[in-house]
């Protein structure tokens, strides 16, 4: 699937609910299904900046794409960073870099977030983005 396919299925899922409750209940069980990060990947280095929780980002690159593992240590916020990944998991640096990840306005996360939350799926955008330029590069 491409990204802009993965975005359009998460938009799908996410209408099915009206109440925000409903919606940030299915942001838990993302969450909830993503398997744990193992702890060798639990470093200074793969800690996101900007996050009030504690969110670590894992980058893999094998065969043109990049593979991204994540955990963090609030509900929420980890099922964020599953959602992001579902969208640019398994894609090339330039599709990534490219993205323009429009389900977040579309679903209305950014508007149900608290500030600070806002502030973390900012910075979690901004790694990924920075990631896929990393490779992007090395790739030239």
């Amino acid at each position: 699937m491409t990204i802009n396919e993965r975005q359009d299925a998460i938009i799908e899922e996410f209408s099915a609910f009206d109440d925000w409750m409903d919606k940030y209940q299915l942001l838990i069980d993302l969450g909830n299904e993503q398997p744990p990060l193992k702890p060798e990947y639990k470093t200074e280095q793969n800690l996101i900046e900007g996050c009030q929780s504690r969110v670590w980002l894992q980058a893999d690159y094998a065969d043109g794409v990049i593979h991204f593992q994540a955990e963090s240590d609030a509900l929420i916020v980890k099922g964020i960073i599953a959602l992001l990944l579902q969208v640019v998991d398994g894609h090339t640096p330039t599709e990534i870099v490219n993205a323009d990840l429009y389900f977040i306005e579309r679903i209305g996360l950014r508007e149900h977030l608290s500030p600070t939350r806002s502030n973390g799926l900012l910075a979690m955008l901004k790694r990924i983005k920075a990631t896929a330029l990393a490779y992007q590069m090395k790739e030239q």
